[in-house]
């Protein structure tokens, strides 16, 4: 069942790892790939990692945009539709992260808060 709570967070980090290979950073690839990982190791630490990288996805999506929409505006094309994809990826990459706030992670990752 936690599984599917976590979902949220494998879904973040398989859209950044897509991101990441479109831009041939293969390294950040497998990066993001690997990091879920660590969500097999219940401590605290792993938990407010994953919330962290989180929202650092989340603001690498915001810069992605602002770059995205330069390149529209320079070759005359709407960028509007592209500006509201990319808001709502960047507030459900950061949104991922408030799984943990659920009672059964909370115990999983034997969080206090």
């Amino acid at each position: 069942m936690n599984l599917l709570r976590l979902l949220p967070v494998l879904l973040s980090f398989g859209l950044l790892a897509a991101h990441f290979s479109r831009a041939d950073l293969f390294p950040l690839v497998v990066i993001s790939l690997v990091i879920p990982l660590l969500l097999l190791v219940r401590k605290a630490w792993v938990a407010r990692t994953i919330q962290i990288l989180l929202l650092l996805g989340a603001a690498e999506w915001i810069r992605s945009m602002f770059g995205y929409i330069e390149v529209r505006k320079s070759i005359g094309e709407d960028w509007g539709r592209l500006a509201i994809i990319l808001i709502i990826v960047a507030l459900l990459t950061a949104c991922s992260g408030l799984v943990f706030r659920g009672k059964s992670l909370k115990r999983r990752y034997k969080l206090k808060i």
